[in-house]
């Protein structure tokens, strides 16, 4: 390390971005674009949005949140995973692993509704307090439901790997490997690395079908290479305005996964304020992170976007480069921003084989259910206490056995409603949790 980089750090060993300069400060919003990529576009392939969109509208609420924040937190908002379950209930993909382009508004406009939830809990937590507010979703209530987003999809997973075992294997080998023993950059983007090298075996195994990108290739610069991110037939209006009971059933689905994916964005913001020493949950407050994750979210879903969470990959960037400044990450979101113009990125993207998405799905999705656990274990839920082992036990069986048959459909006057399994568990949980004695949780701020 020279002179000039010893200057830029102060006396904490934290780097000053101020005096990085411009091209240094570019490069480092790059890796955060790096860091972020290989998640965030996993969402639209396995749920059937738009890669394009996704970039686009992780860019924007990325942007819009660090407006609502007062530029003070270094978050960057990629595609969340605790929807998946939704998206699959709502919108399953046809044969073929082809988008169900039919359904997929639908299950927009449900995401746009669970955005909506962040709003009415940021209102209550600037209106009553933060400890009164959490007291109705503790850790026995968000810790089986996040545990059960990922078993529900664990057949998915299993179901993509088995249209190639050997890639699957590979890409999930790769992740491990990088992830444990892996050094510096490495170790932080193990899922990019597990989808190029498995990638890379599959070009080889002659496993790639790259006629869509001949064919973007063969239109030219304008609508091949370059061309709006937005695709009008995933936008939510249609349903949001014709509503009907395919619309309620979607929002009756997404709204309750709202309350896991909040628990994670309270997690990550606690974690962003651990690593930069700043308590973000009182200045700028967790009421106005809420507000813009919430706000991203629903905006994204209306224009045929996955929901925004913020991401504990750029998080971990944070901690290897000991460089905080919220600049970096508006940077990034500018990177993704320009890369959602170019479909050839998109097209390359929907080449990658089933089987690679299933690897990767394989651990992801275990890893899911694993932070269930952790929240769990982290928060001391005392499971010898009746009370907490029959709140989990109802969550735990309903989310997975009503999944099994389908969920449960009624009617309502001419409406018919359909609950899935993880619906049906979050709102039985949230019910007891509230009606059985001996809630003795209390949110701990710092």
């Amino acid at each position: 390390m020279n002179s000039n980089e010893t200057n830029n750090i102060n006396h904490s060993g934290i780097y000053d971005a101020r005096k990085l300069g411009i091209y240094k400060m570019l490069l480092l919003g790059l890796q955060h674009t790096f860091a972020m990529f290989g998640a965030t576009v996993l969402v639209p392939l396995i749920t059937g949005l738009d890669v394009s969109t996704t970039l686009l509208m992780a860019g924007l609420g990325t942007l819009l949140f660090h407006f609502i924040t007062g530029f003070k937190v270094p978050a960057f908002l990629g595609s969340s995973f605790a929807f998946l379950g939704g998206y699959a209930a709502v919108a399953p993909k046809l044969k073929d692993n082809l988008p169900n382009t039919e359904l997929l508004p639908y299950a927009c406009a449900g995401v746009f509704f669970a955005g909506l939830l962040y709003l009415v809990l940021s209102g209550f937590i600037k209106l009553f307090g933060i400890k009164k507010v959490m007291k109705f979703f503790p850790p026995v209530v968000t810790g089986p439901i996040i545990i059960s987003i990922g078993l529900i999809l664990a057949p998915v997973a299993i179901s993509s790997c088995s249209e190639n075992w050997l890639l699957a294997i590979v890409a999930l080998g790769v992740i491990i490997v990088f992830n444990i023993w892996g050094k510096g950059m490495m170790k932080i983007i193990p899922i990019i690395l597990g989808i190029v090298i498995s990638y890379i075996v599959a070009v080889f195994m002659k496993e790639v079908d790259f006629t869509q990108v001949k064919e973007l290739a063969n239109l030219g610069f304008i609508g091949g290479v370059i061309a709006s991110p937005l695709n009008p037939k995933s936008f939510a209006f249609q349903p949001l305005l014709k509503f009907n009971s395919l619309t309620l059933s979607a929002i009756i689905t997404m709204v309750p996964i709202s309350l896991a994916s909040m628990m994670e964005h309270i997690g990550d913001i606690s974690a962003i304020s651990a690593t930069t020493g700043k308590n973000y949950m009182a200045d700028p407050g967790l009421h106005r992170t809420l507000l813009g994750d919430g706000i991203a979210t629903s905006l994204a879903a209306l224009f045929g976007g996955p929901s925004n969470t913020t991401y504990g990959e750029n998080t971990g960037v944070l901690a290897l480069t000991k460089v905080y400044d919220p600049r970096i990450m508006r940077i990034a979101a500018s990177f993704a921003v320009i890369l959602s113009f170019f479909p050839i990125v998109s097209a390359v993207i929907s080449t990658i084989p089933t089987a690679i998405i299933g690897g990767i799905s394989l651990i992801l999705y275990g890893m899911i259910s694993a932070i269930g656990i952790r929240n769990i274990v982290e928060n001391k839920v005392d499971l010898s206490n009746s009370r907490n082992l029959i709140i989990s036990a109802i969550i735990l069986v309903s989310a997975l056995g009503f999944d099994s048959i389908g969920g449960i459909s009624f009617t309502i006057k001419s409406a018919t409603i359909s609950l899935s399994g993880l619906a049906i568990a979050a709102i039985l949980g949230i019910f007891l949790n509230a009606i059985l004695p001996g809630n003795e949780y209390v949110f701990n701020e710092n």
